[in-house]
């Protein structure tokens, strides 16, 4: 590796802690998807006890557990088809001199440049793993909910925010999954030009940043969470 490979993986790495450290800070006195979610997420497992049954919202956590699961089963087929390629490397590197700019050709360069794509999609699955658990054991606490009827409104306002916090855990690691995969993508432009590599990876920051604290999915979602909290300051108390 030159020093060129070694500031790009740097960079790479540097990237990705250093967004999802940031994103965490930020999100604490910034509105943004995660915190704009977790609000979101409060309200409709209050709705869990205005009715007795919970079919709607038992289906709805399901449909988010499907597309999880969607998730976790792909990143094992990436995985299946990255790991094949170690024993494919001279044919990698014969369509890597093919063309012009890239660098690296190398059967040592492409094997420690595969074993980095391993690392992330085996970290992806995990995650992914993690949030499929994470939505069943809220399925768990929404069954063990219980009735408005001899309850106290501070207890289900109590028991609504913890129902959101493992919903919103389950949703952090379906988010860490998914940015993987973002990342991914930019170490593919590693087997090009660690430039590219450089380039990519702080691209990928730029686009999750500008889509968690910047898109216009959250200012729709930012302004329905401050209606229906209106709605909701006179039943559930603060």
């Amino acid at each position: 590796m030159t020093l060129l490979d070694y500031t790009a993986l740097f960079i790479f790495v540097a990237s990705w802690v250093g967004y999802t450290q940031f994103s965490r800070v930020k999100a604490k006195t910034t509105p943004c998807l995660s915190r704009c979610l977790h609000q979101t997420r409060i309200i409709w497992m209050r709705h869990v006890f205005d009715h007795d049954i919970r079919v709607s919202d038992a289906s709805m956590l399901s449909n988010l557990d499907r597309h999880v699961a969607f998730f976790a089963s792909s990143t094992m087929l990436v995985l299946a088809g990255v790991l094949t390629l170690f024993t494919q490397v001279d044919n990698v590197s014969a369509m890597l001199s093919a063309i012009p700019y890239a660098t690296d050709k190398g059967p040592v360069m492409i094997q420690i440049k595969l074993s980095v794509l391993v690392v992330i999609f085996v970290m992806a699955f995990f995650q992914f793993t993690w949030s499929m658990r994470q939505y069943g054991f809220v399925n768990i606490m929404m069954g063990a909910a219980p009735f408005e009827e001899g309850t106290t409104k501070q207890h289900l306002m109590d028991y609504a925010k913890q129902m959101a916090v493992v919903q919103d855990q389950a949703g952090h690691a379906y988010n860490y999954g998914l940015r993987s995969y973002y990342f991914a993508l930019a170490a593919l432009c590693w087997f090009f030009h660690p430039l590219l590599f450089i380039f990519s990876s702080l691209a990928v920051v730029y686009i999750l940043y500008s889509r968690e604290f910047k898109s216009r999915a959250l200012e729709a979602i930012k302004a329905g969470v401050n209606n229906l909290e209106n709605d909701f300051s006179d039943s559930f108390p603060q």
